[in-house]
């Protein structure tokens, strides 16, 4: 067999010509093609964020008034859990019941606490009351308990004079001031909020009653 420089310099092109269409084909489908999947993958990833970013562009001038929204629903839900609270918070509302007593200048003889009752979405909590005073300042004392940020119901009012208290159902008579007029009995309710509780599944052969 002849050696390379024996060729004719038209076949030593030639092979030199091949030679390199062979390294550049084995080239292109190894590492110049294994590259080109990536820089073409890179591209569609590329391509993908900018849609993602162009579509969140347009609530760019939204944005503000998104946070203002949020701002304002929080303030609301801050109010209704104060009308509503998310808990019984009962040594608060009797605090709340005997300052409006104090300002109103009655009495609170008593305070108690009865069942309290579970509703779908609520809780009532009711309290029986007992209040003497001034006849006007008895009407002033519901119309601040009326007020109040937290909802109060007043139900079961009865109102008799000092020298009958019996016949408002009082549980005791007391030494009641010059000045005092009146008294009342009466059950105050204030409500807390609670989860839904699912109800479970009546069993097969079980009764459900309401």
């Amino acid at each position: 067999m002849g050696t390379f420089s024996e060729i004719s310099e038209m076949k030593q092109w030639g092979a030199l010509v091949l030679g390199g269409l062979i390294l550049t084909a084995a080239l292109y489908f190894t590492l110049f093609k294994s590259q080109r999947d990536e820089n073409l993958q890179a591209q569609q990833q590329l391509e993908t964020k900018l849609h993602e970013n162009a579509e969140l562009e347009a609530y760019r001038p939204k944005l503000a008034e998104m946070e203002r929204q949020l701002a304002s629903l929080k303030q609301q839900l801050e109010i209704e859990r104060r009308i509503v609270p998310d808990e019984k918070q009962a040594d608060d509302f009797i605090r709340a019941m005997m300052a409006e007593a104090s300002k109103a200048g009655v009495e609170v003889r008593r305070f108690t606490a009865r069942a309290v009752s579970s509703k779908d979405f609520y809780s009532e909590l009711p309290f029986e009351l007992e209040v003497d005073g001034p006849y006007y300042s008895m009407l002033n004392f519901f119309d601040r308990v009326g007020k109040l940020e937290r909802i109060v119901n007043v139900s079961n009012l009865l109102v008799a004079t000092t020298k009958k208290p019996s016949e408002a159902k009082t549980k005791r008579t007391y030494q009641y001031a010059p000045g005092e007029s009146v008294v009342s009995t009466c059950v105050a309710t204030t409500f807390f909020s609670h989860d839904i509780t699912p109800t479970a599944p009546a069993k097969p052969g079980q009764v459900v009653r309401n």
